[in-house]
């Protein structure tokens, strides 16, 4: 999406940079574990698709995504987002379903193992909603999380979102959240601010 591509996201644990070509490496080295591809229903592209890819998410209207980074490790090494790869610890995505933007669909993944279940993915996936709510003025959010996938849908259903459906094909639980009636993200998106880089 054109829309995030000279900004970053600052909050009190992490920092969201818009997904460049630099990242696509070590994006694509996480997709090689098959335990990430089954816990974000993804699957593994070979790496030139992938840098399509990241071409596609940069221009397209309906799509929106950002690395998180570990705060404290980018702060603590040199250059920019591109050079400080360490830092990448995962991402962060919304896909919109009309070009109003009023509802997107949520999706957060914590790749390295080493920075989950310390508030980085719920922290990312917070400071998403609110850039989503206030700068492109979506009022509904939606996630479709796996059965097994207890850590995601304990961290959704804290955050307010309620369940709609469940897929037994796709053995999925279909989640939202009306802003209207609910805005506790913002909550969590303590420290937020939004920062030009370009």
């Amino acid at each position: 999406m054109k829309e995030n591509e000279n900004i970053r996201i600052k909050c009190s644990k992490v920092i969201l940079v818009p997904y460049e070509a630099c990242h696509v490496q070590k994006y694509h080295a996480w997709m090689e574990s098959e335990e990430l591809r089954e816990l974000t229903a993804s699957e593994l592209l070979p790496l030139d698709e992938e840098y399509e890819m990241q071409k596609k998410w940069r221009l397209d209207n309906d799509k929106c995504t950002f690395i998180i980074l570990d705060k404290n490790l980018y702060e603590g090494s040199q250059g920019d987002h591109c050079s400080r790869e360490i830092a990448m610890v995962g991402d962060v995505n919304i896909f919109f379903s009309s070009d109003s933007h009023a509802e997107g669909e949520v999706e957060i993944m914590i790749a390295e193992s080493s920075a989950r279940g310390r508030g980085f993915g719920k922290e990312a996936l917070c400071c998403m909603m609110r850039y989503a709510h206030e700068q492109l003025h979506t009022s509904c959010f939606i996630s479709k999380i796996g059965f097994e996938n207890g850590a995601s849908l304990q961290m959704f259903h804290s955050l307010g979102f309620h369940e709609m459906s469940r897929s037994d094909i796709f053995k999925e639980i279909t989640l939202s959240l009306e802003v209207s009636k609910n805005n506790s993200f913002e909550t969590y998106a303590s420290n937020y601010l939004i920062e030009i880089i370009k």
